[in-house]
């Protein structure tokens, strides 16, 4: 299977997009693997003609928005994050209804039709970043409450309103599950992803992005990490640091729909040219404003 995707590949001008959540298989026949803002770039950039991408809904549409002119396919269009929906209907109205000087900064993590009603996208490792340099007050973040309250943590001159949404995989990870596995492997660094509750990321050593977590890993001189993110991140973090020891908290953080995309589907959408992405051009038009803002505020 991975010749023939790699010979497909050539043919057809494709090029392959994981996302590091997905399965180790995946990862290893992509053109690149990375963390939400890095794989938005890599579709930007990109002079492939066909960009196949690996990962859930929302990142399929970034990657259209981006390159409206070019095919997406991704190899599960069922697979979504429940996240990426977690915006009551009419709030963001009512915030600016509510709120003067308000910019309402949206997770990349969220609809096509949530960007479309944002000021500027921010992924987890430049949401810092980004809600800095805006030159408004008062923040509405949406759709992330824990990722919202880690940046308001950081960033106290703004007054940051949150929305009552999380990811379901990071939320699941609980204090009780990271002490056990703090008291089983006392020599262990903890490196949390922000999505994770606000009880968790007190306990940790080093927050950040997926990325962030996997350089964290590689430059560090401890032997051992506690992660709490998603255990897909796990085929990267071993095979940079085939030396190091990585540990979960139990059950392990899984997510269901990343683990949708398999060889077997990657090839089929080669070979087939289905399941394509497609975005109305309003919304595409709406959208790639607040997604061009974080690629050039996020530099």
């Amino acid at each position: 299977m991975k010749n023939q995707i790699e010979q497909l590949k050539r043919e057809k001008n494709a090029v392959i997009l994981a996302h590091y959540y997905v399965p180790h298989e995946v990862q290893e026949i992509a053109d690149y693997v990375g963390d939400s803002f890095y794989l938005a770039k890599v579709a930007k950039q990109s002079d492939a003609d066909i960009i196949v991408f690996c990962g859930v809904q929302f990142m399929g549409e970034s990657a259209k928005i981006l390159n409206p002119d070019k095919k997406v396919l991704m190899p599960e269009p069922m697979a979504d994050c429940p996240m990426a929906h977690m915006v009551a209907d009419g709030v963001i109205e009512e915030m600016r209804n509510t709120y003067d000087d308000l910019a309402v900064v949206c997770y990349i993590n969220s609809t096509a039709a949530l960007k479309c009603k944002s000021d500027v996208c921010v992924t987890s490792s430049n949401a810092i970043k980004i809600v800095k340099a805006l030159p408004n007050k008062n923040i509405f973040f949406i759709p992330d409450k824990n990722l919202g309250s880690f940046v308001a943590k950081q960033v106290p001159e703004k007054n940051i309103i949150l929305n009552d949404g999380c990811c379901p995989i990071h939320a699941k990870i609980t204090a009780a599950q990271l002490q056990r596995e703090k008291q089983s492997h006392p020599n262990a660094l903890v490196l949390t992803h922000p999505e994770c509750e606000a009880e968790v990321v007190e306990m940790s050593d080093f927050v950040g992005s997926t990325a962030e977590i996997i350089d964290f890993s590689k430059e560090s001189s401890c032997k051992e990490f506690i992660v709490c993110t998603e255990d897909g991140v796990d085929f990267k973090l071993v095979t940079d640091n085939p030396d190091k020891h990585f540990y979960y908290p139990n059950p392990h953080p899984c997510c269901a729909d990343m683990k949708l995309n398999t060889l077997e589907s990657v090839l089929a959408v080669l070979e087939k040219e289905d399941k394509e992405i497609t975005v109305d051009s309003d919304i595409c038009k709406g959208a790639l404003k607040p997604l061009e803002r974080m690629l050039e505020l996020g530099k």
